[in-house]
């Protein structure tokens, strides 16, 4: 099969780009707005309206393969590329792209998957989002080729196991952090609640009060209203380097504290996001490395989780070798094709490295489907529920997908159970 006719349009995304240096350097909210100048290229406010690609593949048997085209929140920081403006890229899509893809058989998605990834223009790669985006079509149109799902097509390509079975679920609160986690326990989510501790005055505290008032409520919130003793969730919070900025990024007063919110956090696991953000990878690995070791040496169970500057496949592996941390977020856009995606998760996985397959509540449904049957594939150690920052939407989102795919396979594999290639699809 393939593909005849690429269409792009421009399309919403669930959430929005916001400036990250400014909301750092204290931009103020004023309702969902934010005052201020904005500081990071591209920007020109500090919030702006989250923006999407939506591309459709014409398949030559009159079928439609379908991908969204997103980035994250906080683009252009932390070595990430820039924000996505949907009207600055369609030209350069229908003019290169539309024709290096007409034309192609559809029936290899990693062989495809390379191809965009290796594409330059002036010298430079597509932009992450897009190659995220057709890289998500690409999957969709050689499982349509191939009639079995998109978690097949990973399997069968990568030699995986075909295990109908959901992977545990990781939910984001954004602002709204503790109706958000009422909603959490409620719904019984495997990993909660992110947080977004980006603000040092408002969430963190100058002496970080803030935040070990949040994390000791959260413990207390989750034993009080949870349905039974077995709903054990991991805590997991983002602090987008916020810790570091308060202890001047030393590796022992951050990890005393870390420490200290893990006792806080007792009887739960504590893990920490982004506790410092060094302005590079190297020396963002050695601090991690530094404020890894310092909790070791105090006895404390927190988890140190890398974001900042562990952006591409290469970043993961670096963060990875280096065993500067316990957990890697995998944050799809960022990879570009998300066939790099399955590979850092295999590539973590052989290394006994915990992977939280991550993303933005600034994707799309498509884009969030498209990671379900990846995740479901590579088997990380937890999945963002995604998109949105209301969590319910992206939860229904993420979970439906998994239950339906459980389900479609317990199904199919029970009626042939053997199915090594991808030319015995149903």
């Amino acid at each position: 099969m393939k593909i005849k006719k690429v269409l792009f349009s421009c399309g919403h995304a669930a959430f929005y780009f916001d400036d990250q240096q400014a909301i750092k350097k204290g931009a103020e909210q004023d309702g969902f707005f934010y005052t201020g100048k904005s500081l990071t290229p591209g920007f020109t406010r500090v919030r702006q309206a989250g923006e999407a690609i939506c591309i459709q593949l014409l398949l030559d048997n009159g079928q439609i393969a379908t991908g969204d085209c997103a980035a994250v929140q906080y683009s252009g920081a932390g070595g990430r590329d820039p924000l996505l403006i949907g009207k600055d890229f369609l030209l350069l899509l229908e003019k290169v792209v539309s024709p290096l893809l007409e034309g192609r058989e559809a029936s290899s998605f990693t062989e495809n998957a390379r191809f965009i990834e290796e594409i330059q223009v002036n010298g430079k790669p597509l932009h992450t989002a897009i190659r995220y985006g057709i890289s998500q079509a690409l999957l969709d149109a050689c499982a349509i080729d191939n009639r079995c799902s998109k978690m097949e097509v990973v399997c069968w390509e990568y030699s995986l196991p075909v295990i109908p079975k959901p992977v545990p679920l990781f939910g984001q609160s954004g602002d709204d952090r503790y109706t958000a986690v009422d909603k959490m326990i409620l719904r019984e989510v495997d990993a909660l609640p992110h947080g977004l501790i980006n603000h040092i005055d408002t969430k963190l505290g100058r002496n970080g009060e803030k935040l070990s008032d949040y994390v000791r409520w959260l413990s207390q919130r989750i034993q009080q209203h949870r349905s039974c003793a077995s709903y054990h969730p991991k805590l997991h919070i983002d602090v987008y380097g916020t810790i570091g900025m308060i202890y001047n990024s030393n590796p022992d007063k951050i990890a005393a504290y870390i420490a200290h919110l893990q006792d806080l956090a007792d009887p739960f696991d504590l893990y920490i996001e982004g506790p410092v953000d060094m302005g590079n990878r190297e020396q963002q690995i050695e601090t991690l490395q530094q404020i890894s070791n310092r909790l070791q040496a105090l006895g404390s169970n927190a988890r140190i989780v890398a974001d900042e500057w562990c952006n591409t496949y290469e970043d993961i592996v670096a963060f990875t070798d280096a065993n500067c941390c316990d957990m890697v977020q995998i944050k799809t856009p960022d990879l570009g094709s998300i066939h790099n995606t399955i590979e850092a998760v295999l590539y973590c996985k052989t290394k006994g490295m915990e992977t939280y397959q991550g993303g933005t509540c600034n994707e799309t449904d498509l884009s969030a489907k498209a990671c379900v049957h990846v995740a479901m594939a590579t088997r990380p150690d937890r999945m963002l529920a995604k998109p949105g920052m209301g969590f319910d939407e992206g939860m229904s989102i993420v979970a439906n997908e998994m239950q339906r795919l459980t389900t479609l396979l317990n199904h199919r594999y029970t009626l042939n159970p053997v199915r090594p290639t991808l030319s015995e699809a149903v």
